[in-house]
Order: C-alpha cells, then structure tokens, then sequence
C-alpha cells in the first residue's frame, strides 16, 4: 500500500503490453521490427524496477529484475535485422 493502485496497474499493463509485444510478431511474423523494441522497453521497465528498489533500500529484490534485463537485451541483440551483404 505504498505506491498508488494506479502505478501498480501502470506497471502490469506495460508488462503485459511488452511481453505481447515480444511474442505475437514472432509468433505470427507480422512486423518482426517491434519485437525488438518491445525487448528494448521491457529492458527498460526492468531497469527503472531495480533504479525503484534500490531507492527504497530493497536490493534483495533486485536479482531477477538484474536477470530480466539481461534477458530481455539478449531477445533484442537476438532479434535484431542485420543486412544482408551480397557476395559476388
């Protein structure tokens, strides 16, 4: 009850949007693009949930958010479109 029930329903709907976001391109191959920079804001979520934590002297509950980030910049780094050089 120390945050507001409006960030807390923030923070869920971004999840779940970033999550949507990194599965349903992939999924379908519609617009492939957005699954990276759906990875990218559910780095940065996560990253402004430790920054959260660690201001209210919460480090312990910041392991898997540290997990998450990593996670997430891997789908990115992972997803990402490099062109494609013609070799002659």
């Amino acid at each position: 009850e120390q945050v507001s029930p409006t960030f807390l329903h923030a923070t869920a709907v971004f999840d779940a949007l970033g999550g949507l976001g990194v599965l349903v391109p992939s999924l379908t191959r519609i617009w492939p693009g957005l699954t990276v920079l759906a990875a990218c804001g559910c780095a940065l979520l996560q990253a402004s949930a430790i920054v959260f934590h660690l201001s209210r002297g919460e480090a312990a509950n910041t392991p898997f958010n540290f997990f998450l980030v990593a996670l997430s910049l891997f789908v990115a780094w992972g997803r990402r479109r490099t062109p494609v050089v013609a070799r002659t």
